[in-house]
């Protein structure tokens, strides 16, 4: 089987689903294998835009399987609305689209409570979470007690289970809603999901079994993950992570496959960096760069709108996410970004406490501590957005990728700059782009 994966490499929002939509022409499946309805995926092509939140990039390509597998938290109502715009747009889903029915549903309590400890915590503490449930739902996943699953779904006794849940969890929420008034009936959300149930069932299988066969079938499967690898609720940033294992390890856990049939991992990541929500940003950029930055990348998240931190490229970060996840090639994005900028900056490694490191801190506390130590290199002014190969870009943009590429230890199969498909240059020859002087 030929296991490809894309990982994001940084805090998320790399990019990844454009090149998973670059990619699909070549696979006969596209498996989500975690996160929810807090990714945010966009693909261009040509003068179309699709914004994705549950279904996997590679939906647009008609003639390929879309698995979203048992990892996955899954929001109907998110995945419901994504299906039925695509039908709007002649992309008809029906026989490509697969459902796991083990993966976890986000519910209407996950959501206020979601909502809820956003307001109690404020200020560097405030995770900045996307407010779609994601955390709570992962949360009842492991206590098991008040976890829903899409199967549960079409089971007979789904609105004694409903009753149940509701009258256990209802008192809980308003102790944490205090004065507030908690909207949350038992009766309602039996409806509202018997709706739900009826549009879901033709997509609903054992894709765990589904996916163990089409691996002995020989196919060509592409993992796409969502969020990106230092937000991994167990090697991230904790506790400003999301909550799944959005690394490289969380391949096989969210999808049933094993590692051994995992043969080519691609690390996508942004020729600088990007936050959304809370967190430490070593090289977060608080001026007039940082916002030219976020103008010109349109920094903006695909699911919350909120802007996004911007800095310079963090290659200490992004050497120890590329070991984390055994990336074989890297996917660098948005390079025309930096276009106009009299010089460009990489982040080399760090002093923690008057002392120079070269590795990623195992604490939030302790990274934002850090002061980036900071390698100039020369900007460049050309536009590059009509390049299509590597010698159509300057010198100067050229020695920013070598230096990128021996930084992190890894080569560059593909460069994007800009956001539609046919905007990537893809380097064939991979060390075409180290011989550049």
């Amino acid at each position: 089987m030929a296991g490809t994966c894309i990982i994001g490499l940084q805090w998320g929002d790399e990019a990844k689903g454009k090149l998973v939509d670059l990619l699909t022409k070549d696979m006969d499946v596209v498996v989500r294998y975690q996160g929810g309805a807090n990714a945010g995926h966009t693909v261009v092509v040509g003068d179309a835009v699709y914004k994705l939140h549950h279904l996997p990039s590679g939906i647009i390509n008609g003639r390929v399987l879309n698995i979203v597998a048992a990892g996955v938290v899954v929001h109907p109502e998110t995945i419901l609305r994504e299906i039925r715009s695509l039908a709007e747009r002649g992309i008809d889903v029906r026989g490509r689209l697969l459902l796991s029915d083990r993966a976890h549903v986000v519910m209407p309590w996950h959501l206020i409570e979601d909502q809820l400890w956003n307001l109690a915590v404020s200020g560097e503490n405030n995770i900045g979470t996307t407010l779609r449930g994601i955390g709570p739902c992962y949360r009842d996943k492991v206590g098991r007690s008040y976890a829903v699953r899409v199967g549960d779904l079409l089971r007979s006794d789904f609105p004694n289970r409903i009753r149940e849940i509701v009258a256990a969890r209802l008192p809980v929420l308003r102790a944490m809603a205090g004065s507030q008034p908690v909207d949350l009936d038992a009766d309602t959300i039996i409806e509202e999901f018997a709706a739900f149930q009826k549009e879901l069932r033709p997509f609903v299988v054992d894709t765990t079994r589904v996916l163990l066969d089409l691996v002995e079938q020989d196919k060509r499967i592409l993992f796409e993950g969502a969020q990106g690898s230092l937000l991994d609720i167990d090697h991230g940033t904790f506790p400003f992570v999301t909550s799944s294992n959005s690394s490289g390890v969380g391949i096989s856990a969210g999808s049933g496959v094993a590692a051994k049939w995992l043969t080519k991992m691609i690390g996508v990541c942004k020729c600088y960096s990007t936050r959304v929500g809370g967190g430490p940003f070593p090289t977060e950029l608080l001026d007039e760069i940082g916002e030219q930055i976020r103008t010109k990348g349109r920094e903006y998240g695909t699911t919350t709108g909120r802007p996004r931190r911007c800095g310079w490229f963090d290659a200490v970060a992004v050497r120890y996410t590329r070991r984390l996840g055994g990336i074989d090639r890297l996917a660098l994005m948005m390079l025309d970004v930096l276009s106009g900028l009299p010089e460009v900056k990489i982040c080399v490694a760090y002093e923690l406490d008057g002392e120079r490191i070269d590795y990623f801190p195992g604490s939030a506390e302790a990274l934002r501590r850090v002061k980036p130590i900071y390698e100039t290199m020369p900007g460049w002014q050309e536009e590059l957005t009509d390049a299509r190969d590597l010698d159509d870009l300057p010198v100067a943009a050229l020695n920013y990728i070598r230096r990128i590429e021996t930084l992190v230890g890894c080569r560059a199969e593909f460069v994007s700059v800009g956001p539609d498909r046919a905007q990537t240059i893809i380097c064939d020859d991979v060390a075409a782009v180290a011989n550049v002087t």
